[in-house]
């Protein structure tokens, strides 16, 4: 019954793409054929895998040092195979129990950890309590936190605790060689989920490093952690076919090295470097001399890489991304310059100026969707209406979603505060992360049309480096900031839930909440009918239509671009970045 509703789930069909442009560079020699060089934009946040939910830090974390229970087929989202457990549960192999409610997985014997020690059934089922009860503030524990006990978070909306450690405890138990998951209640994406999040550290690592021993009685001391608190969070102990060098953060560099002792067929690589490179330019040309061999490359940068000499661009990769402009409804304003004097006076904003629903419908109304899309990807995006995605069950291509104009936009501001936001004027600050050129065009374009609007508007533009803005709007200080979510999971509840649930990653960011849709979220969750589901959803969207929490901007197609003496590569959305296993240079 599980694997049947995830089947009807994934709508979106991915599979291997090889849509390859650019030449050969016939004759032109392997450089540092035991090494490979990323160059990313963005630096890692952590490499705790209990904390850290970016896709600069999931690169490095998953599938290369930390493995899971078990991992995608491929490029196919739908189908698994064994990893760290041996089979793939199912009802026909009896590892599904016939109400979906349980799940057991053998757990491969023999499997090293890179500090030398042998991966056990408790270090599996330690993982995943560690995972659950850490529980950081817009954290992924909510992943397993809602099959397992229904509740999406540790802590309640006044910050007490609602889940205790006996509750994740008899979530999770070992029988003998297998460890067992026992769901609050069934949850089609749950194998989804597992291959994406079950990762395992030891637990006798981690205790004498002064992280969680395992004990009922102290788990509370660790639950919220702050970002730099544990040992995890710059050292890594996993049974991937890498492992961790060093994180030079002064230079901006990862290194993995391959591990010799890995359960499977060591890596044919020795050794990948994943940089951080924030400038373009710098990144093209180490990728043009063969110094990099796989670069970021944002959608209106391609056409300076396409043709080149060596180079391959794989396009057309279908992708469950949303990108989208959020509103923070209650704003840190201590210490914060984005906010100007922090008052409705034409040099500031108070820190609730986006509560105001008519605020919300202005900038809605005021962003130009379709020179956006045209501008920063070319065409190769489409305008979502709600974070239900097209490739979703639940996705309502009926629904509406707002447009571009301005007429509409200025009445907005009018009503806007009770008719003050258009006669006093603003003044704030949008951010994004450095590197981006996306989002800055999509942020250079709401500031042109809103300060075009009334001349007492000022909107300015500033970016972070990745990390930095990561802690910055976690920390409540965002006020209208461009950030994205990339898919865990291919199920609606991976966009309901950290988009319109109070205790998801936006809305506990932002301090939205509204009540329908956290019973719709939890019911969506819960429910086993796709039909039913499917109307849930569409009733979701609904409601963002009419909250405007984010602004839904784009949903684009994704384009890898790397040196054509790259073998062994594929694409799989869930990944943050490559899997560095399968790849060669030749």
């Amino acid at each position: 019954m599980k694997q049947r509703v995830l089947a009807c789930t994934v709508v979106l069909v991915l599979a291997v793409l090889t849509l390859g442009t650019g030449a050969r560079g016939a004759g032109a020699p392997v450089k540092n054929p035991d090494t490979f060089v990323t160059l990313r934009f963005g630096d890692p946040e952590s490499l705790d895998p209990a904390y850290a939910y970016d896709t600069a830090s999931a690169e490095i974390i998953y599938p290369n040092v930390y493995e899971t229970l078990i991992t995608f087929d491929g490029s196919v989202l739908s189908r698994y195979v064994p990893l760290l457990a041996t089979q793939v549960p199912s009802l026909q192999n009896g590892l599904v129990s016939k109400d979906g409610l349980t799940y057991t997985f053998p757990i491969r014997k023999g499997v090293k950890f890179h500090d030398g020690s042998t991966m056990t059934p408790e270090d599996v089922r330690y993982s995943m309590l560690r995972f659950m009860l850490q529980d950081r503030d817009g954290g992924p524990s909510w992943l397993l936190l809602t099959p397992l006990t229904g509740k999406d978070s540790t802590r309640a909306g006044d910050g007490k605790f609602q889940v205790t450690y006996q509750d994740v405890a008899k979530a999770v138990t070992v029988q003998g060689d297998n460890v067992v998951f026992h769901l609050a209640h069934p949850y089609g994406a749950f194998l989804s989920i597992i291959a994406g999040f079950s990762f395992v550290m030891p637990k006798a690592w981690a205790a004498s490093h002064g992280d969680w021993d395992g004990s009922p009685t102290t788990w509370q001391r660790y639950n919220n952690p702050k970002l730099q608190d544990r040992y995890a969070f710059d050292h890594m102990d996993g049974t991937g076919p890498f492992k961790l060098q060093t994180w030079d953060r002064q230079a901006k560099q990862v290194i993995l090295v391959r591990s010799d002792n890995y359960w499977r067929k060591p890596a044919r690589l020795a050794r990948v470097v994943i940089r951080t490179v924030q400038e373009f330019g710098t990144r093209r040309l180490q990728l043009q001399q063969g110094d990099a061999d796989l670069i970021d490359v944002n959608r209106p940068e391609q056409s300076q890489v396409q043709g080149m000499a060596g180079v391959t661009i794989h396009d057309d990769l279908p992708q469950l991304v949303l990108q989208a402009l959020h509103f923070n409804f209650k704003i840190d304003a201590t210490g914060n310059p984005d906010v100007g004097s922090g008052k409705l006076d034409g040099n500031g904003i108070p820190p609730d100026f986006f509560s105001d629903v008519h605020v919300r419908r202005a900038f809605a109304y005021a962003f130009d969707y379709g020179t956006f899309i045209r501008d920063a990807y070319r065409g190769k995006a489409v305008q979502p209406n709600g974070p239900i995605i097209q490739g979703l069950l639940g996705y309502d291509p009926s629904a509406p979603r707002y447009t571009f104009d301005r007429n509409k936009a200025i009445a907005e501001f009018k009503e806007a505060w009770g008719g003050k936001v258009w006669d006093t004027g603003f003044k704030f600050t949008l951010t994004y992360n450095t590197g981006n050129t996306v989002r800055q065009i999509g942020a250079q374009i709401l500031k042109d049309v809103v300060e075009s609007l009334n001349p007492k508007f000022k909107l300015d533009i500033r970016n972070m480096q990745w990390s930095q803005f990561l802690q910055t709007t976690n920390a409540h200080k965002g006020t209208l900031y461009a950030l994205g979510w990339a898919v865990d999971y291919p199920d609606p509840d991976d966009f309901a839930q950290p988009f319109l649930a109070s205790n998801g990653d936006y809305p506990k960011r932002n301090s939205y909440h509204n009540a329908e849709a956290d019973r719709l979220v939890r019911e969506g969750a819960t429910t086993v009918d796709p039909a039913k589901r499917a109307a849930i959803y569409k009733q979701l969207t609904r409601i963002a239509y009419q909250d405007v929490p984010q602004l839904y901007v784009a949903q684009p197609v994704g384009f890898v671009v790397m040196r054509s003496w790259v073998h062994g590569w594929y694409y799989n959305p869930v990944f943050g970045g490559a899997n560095y296993y399968p790849l060669y240079k030749e």
